[in-house]
């Protein structure tokens, strides 16, 4: 029986100061071969000659290897980052670029094509690879915001270590999107959207998507959200059978303490970290009342990872 534990790690000077780079990490290109493309990643390594290895599992949206995606104006380098930082700790990491982005953009025919299952095979593919390789001594899944949902199902498919979800929901999507939806659109526009999610619950595409709908339930990308309303993260958290670390800050605006709070109760022995003070892409925001200092971290790469994530992760590995 795992320990139970609740840790809140309290944000102080070094949340704001960035760990030094590793003085002797290597980059190498790695390569994940699919039935229907190559998926890219990178590897970094310390200079140990055996170490544990982090898969890092990126969140939603067109999101490259090192947490980045351009188009929607996120560039705060934050997978980047990470790695680097457990590098100084002699902790490899692979993180890859989600199929359909960046290098990995062949290997997605078209987004009709795409469901949540294919990113959950992705992962535990990559799994399997690191299993295989006789460097690493134990394999950490930290999946990120969506990703954390990816890698609780992908450890399920593939052996792993330890787990580290980090600002991941704690409950189905079709409840995050409707608590996001309401107060910023028309009731009537609410009901539409509602109505739209209702039917891709039941499995049912819908055609007539009203414009100001389009971008969020397109129907290119409806079979994608059909696979992912199916599950629910606190039951598939209660699967797990290996020691899980929860990580939340709280000036995320986008997954709230009720989500961790929600997967901490269905795995009661996992280990609860709180993160004062931090955003949902892991930065410090110095002030939790202001929307643009929570944000900043979303675009500024030269802001360091909170500390305290890398310590979450290090102490799983």
């Amino acid at each position: 029986m795992r320990r139970q534990s609740f840790l809140r790690a309290t944000t102080c000077a070094l949340a704001a100061t960035a760990l030094p780079k590793a003085a002797f990490s290597m980059q190498t290109n790695d390569k994940l071969a699919t039935p229907t493309g190559t998926i890219d990643g990178t590897l970094e390594v310390s200079s140990v000659s055996r170490s544990p290895v982090v898969l890092i599992i990126a969140g939603s949206g067109p999101t490259d290897r090192n947490g980045n995606a351009l188009t929607m104006g996120l560039h705060g380098d934050t997978y980047e980052l990470l790695a680097s930082d457990l590098a100084r700790r002699d902790i490899a990491s692979l993180r890859y670029d989600k199929r359909g982005i960046g290098a990995s953009a062949p290997a997605m025919s078209s987004e009709r094509d795409l469901t949540f299952d294919t990113y959950v095979d992705d992962a535990a593919s990559w799994l399997q690879k690191l299993r295989a390789d006789g460097r690493f001594t134990e394999i950490v899944v930290a999946g990120h915001s969506e990703g954390s949902l990816i890698g609780m199902i992908a450890v399920q498919k593939a052996p792993a270590d330890a787990f580290v979800s980090l600002e991941g929901a704690g409950r189905p999507i079709a409840a995050v999107l409707r608590e996001q939806l309401k107060p910023k659109v028309s009731p009537q526009l609410y009901a539409q959207a509602d109505s739209i999610i209702t039917s891709l619950q039941n499995g049912k595409t819908v055609a007539g998507v009203p414009a100001d709908l389009m971008l969020l339930f397109r129907p290119s990308i409806q079979p994608y959200l059909i696979s992912w309303l199916k599950y629910d993260p606190a039951i598939e958290m209660g699967k797990l059978r290996i020691p899980v670390t929860i990580v939340q800050g709280t000036a995320d605006v986008q997954v709230t303490m009720a989500d961790a709070e929600a997967l901490h109760r269905a795995d009661p022995s996992s280990r609860l970290v709180v993160v004062d003070g931090m955003n949902h892409v892991l930065k410090y925001a110095p002030d939790v009342s202001s929307q643009a200092a929570i944000l900043k971290g979303y675009q500024d790469p030269s802001l360091p990872i909170a500390p305290q994530v890398v310590d979450a992760i290090a102490s799983a590995a």
